[in-house]
């Protein structure tokens, strides 16, 4: 993550107006905890691989799980990336907000103004933006109205936390894309390749003061600013173990699947001589 805002508020976590006596911060939350939490929730409830599936290299994840591990992994890549930014920027991941199980996936706050973030993996896919159309591989997707709305949810939500209105620049994060051609730039709204995120960033002009970023970054960190009754996800590090489980059997499978693909084509290569003779051998007689 980035800066601390606690360099200049004081530790939040202590303090009561968090959400009651030893709340977490929100900085506690990992990126993409939302997401990893509700993958793992869906999970649970795939019926085990039978042990011929397992040898063969079947996936463990289903056509709905592997979007949701697909964004887990953007947003990891994503959070790595922020958390670069250097000292002067405080970056949450994964806030809770409204009083449902909507979330935003990363809010930064420095002297570059107030950004929310939202992530979109697509990896290797065209990507295609003019105006408010956003376009994958020729299907049109609602990002840019979907980062628009929770921008302006976000600079309520915090103007009302500090007492003044915030500005919120929305941004759409685009992972490993194919190709991103951004034929006309939306109006208010950032797209940028996750690839030159930091550099995006450090060419920003300041927009806050010191003191003001601080303040904002204060009420930002605190759970209650933004839902009334802030989930748990349970606990991150919990979390992070069971998803580096799945990690490594998504991949073991793969691998798994490789070595069949590979075999098969070596069987190939052996057995299409083979019959060829055969075949040769059938025409002499």
């Amino acid at each position: 993550m980035g800066g601390e805002a606690a360099d200049v508020t004081g530790d939040i976590s202590d303090r009561d107006d968090v959400g009651g006596p030893g709340a977490p911060d929100l900085r506690a939350r990992f990126p993409g905890q939302a997401v990893v939490a509700e993958l793992l929730r869906r999970q649970g409830q795939i019926p085990p691989r039978r042990l011929l599936a397992r040898l063969f290299g079947a996936s463990p994840l289903t056509p709905d799980t592997s979007a949701w591990f697909k964004g887990a992994l953007g947003e990891f890549e994503v959070g790595r990336l922020l958390a670069g930014l250097g000292p002067g920027c405080t970056v949450v991941h994964a806030v809770p907000v409204g009083a449902g199980t909507s979330d935003i996936d990363h809010v930064i706050i420095g002297p570059q103004g107030v950004f929310t973030v939202n992530t979109k993996n697509h990896s290797g896919q065209k990507v295609w933006v003019a105006g408010g159309t956003f376009m994958v591989n020729g299907k049109r997707l609602p990002h840019i109205r979907n980062s628009l709305f929770e921008a302006n949810r976000a600079a309520r939500i915090l103007g009302r936390a500090v007492g003044h209105p915030v500005a919120v620049t929305p941004m759409v994060v685009v992972v490993s894309p194919l190709r991103l051609n951004i034929k006309r730039k939306p109006d208010g709204v950032e797209v940028v390749d996750a690839r030159g995120l930091p550099r995006w960033f450090y060419r920003q002009p300041q927009r806050l003061a010191a003191q003001e970023a601080a303040q904002i970054a204060a009420a930002a960190c605190r759970p209650l600013t933004w839902h009334r009754d802030p989930p748990g996800d349970g606990d991150p590090a919990l979390l992070m173990a069971r998803f580096e489980t799945l990690r490594r059997d998504v991949a073991s499978s793969l691998r798994r699947r490789m070595v069949w693909g590979a075999a098969m084509v070596a069987g190939l290569f052996v057995a299409i001589p083979a019959i060829y003779q055969v075949y040769l051998d059938l025409l002499v007689r």
